[in-house]
């Protein structure tokens, strides 16, 4: 604890750290190709279960807006891109692979 003036104030622990990351998540796919599908149901269910309150995804469509897939430097889809907290990654795949996907966002330890 530190004291503020009068005031005591607690520092947070590590759990109330952990529960107040924001993820910023963007996802690009390709239409609504069944791979597509899956990545996209597959990465809400993993936020849903592992970040619920704590995400923002944005479903991105390159054959709408191929302008922000070339921003973005996509080369394939679907891809992950967590852009919060950083640093900046990627994922490319159907996110059907959750243990690794979980170690990549920095949800759970490997």
């Amino acid at each position: 604890m530190e004291k503020v003036g009068k005031r005591v104030r607690k520092k947070p622990d590590a759990a109330a750290r952990a529960e107040s990351v924001r993820y910023s998540l963007r996802l690009f796919v390709t239409g609504i190709s069944p791979r597509s599908s899956r990545a996209i149901v597959n990465i809400r269910k993993v936020c849903e279960e592992h970040l619920k309150g704590q995400y923002e995804l944005e479903v991105i469509d390159i054959t709408k807006h191929p302008e922000m897939a070339k921003s973005e430097q996509i080369l394939a889809a679907p891809t992950l891109v967590r852009k919060l907290p950083l640093p900046l990654r990627r994922f490319i795949g159907d996110m059907s692979e959750t243990g690794k996907l979980l170690i990549g966002l920095d949800i759970e330890k490997s």
